[in-house]
């Protein structure tokens, strides 16, 4: 089935596509609860819709984030094209233990959105797209292995990773990961989509589906989902491991290969790959999951925390501790 949440005034509804239309499950206004209640209610829940559910056209919807607020979302690096470009760019082989641990970040469930307005990040001049997939877990569990976690997935998305590049590039050389860098918003949908669905184009680690990304009408971004290197399951099972995963949860797969400015501009110019800016219109895509579209705002202003130069320490120099050289 192909899930659906929308905004009807101001609340939300969640309903199933059949063909143009939207069926509407009554009740319901986040796939959440369904995904709690088990796989069997959520399945349940989609039939009584196809065969009673008021109807509503699907063109006239705006798809929100089939959840509201998911109780985590992991950011995995799974697409080997675009971790090779990221470190070739730097100098530097891949990492064998790239291919040993699936490795990902915490990012901010109460910053999902869905279609529609995304303000860029705050502060930041070089805003970026990075063209995902999601999975999303629909039974929980701790230590599970990969056969297990695959069949934990209850649906896929699209899912749009936007990135300040120049304020993670200064965060990130504090060596704590991406922080507001990232924090300001992911775009998730539009549609969420059970397993069955795609099936029959299983193929390798992913699915033999098209990925792509478009600014303004121009194409940016080509992929295929099969070209990734680690599996959702083996993601799931990285994330469980000594820990717990529980229906909700969000698995982003991280960029794949062309999928962001970062990458294309390093291979191609910036000139022909500007950074975004208010009022472009980002529309990703994943064949069989749907178009993601979303335009680009502005940020909310900076308010400094500091006055420039200020420390909060006497003197106004940090403390050396033992062991750590002048620099």
């Amino acid at each position: 089935m192909k899930f659906v949440r929308y905004a009807d005034g101001m609340s939300a509804r969640v309903g199933v596509v059949d063909g143009d239309l939207v069926r509407v499950v009554d009740g319901v206004a986040d796939l959440l609860p369904l995904l709690e209640a088990g796989e069997g209610e959520l399945l349940a829940a989609g039939r009584t819709a196809l065969r009673s559910g008021t109807a509503v056209p699907l063109p006239d919807i705006v798809a929100l984030s089939p959840i509201a607020t998911p109780p985590t979302v992991r950011d995995f690096y799974a697409f080997e094209q675009h971790v090779r470009a990221g470190r070739a760019w730097r100098g530097l082989e891949m990492d064998p233990d790239w291919y040993e641990l699936p490795v990902f970040y915490f990012s901010n469930p109460y910053a999902v959105t869905g279609c529609g307005p995304v303000a860029m990040t705050p502060g930041a001049e070089r805003f970026d797209f990075e063209l995902e997939v999601a999975a999303v877990v629909g039974r929980g569990g701790r230590d599970l292995t990969a056969k297990d976690a695959e069949h934990a997935i209850a649906g896929y998305c699209v899912l749009n990773d936007w990135s300040g590049r120049d304020v993670q590039q200064r965060e990130m050389k504090l060596s704590m990961g991406p922080v507001k860098g990232k924090d300001t918003a992911t775009s998730l949908g539009p549609y969420f989509v059970t397993p069955d669905e795609i099936a029959d184009f299983r193929e390798g680690n992913g699915y033999r589906l098209e990925m792509s990304c478009t600014v303004n009408d121009a194409p940016y971004s080509r992929a295929v989902w099969s070209n990734i290197h680690w599996s959702f399951g083996e993601m799931i099972a990285y994330a469980s491991r000594g820990a717990e995963v529980r229906p909700g949860d969000v698995i982003g797969s991280g960029t794949c290969g062309t999928g962001c400015i970062l990458e294309l501009s390093r291979t191609h110019g910036s000139a022909a790959y500007p950074w975004l800016r208010p009022g472009d219109e980002v529309v990703a895509a994943v064949e069989g999951l749907g178009e993601l579209r979303n335009t680009v705002t502005e940020a909310v202003p900076v308010v400094p925390l500091r006055a420039r130069g200020a420390t909060g320490q006497e003197g106004g120099s940090r403390p050396r501790f033992a062991g750590e050289a002048a620099r």
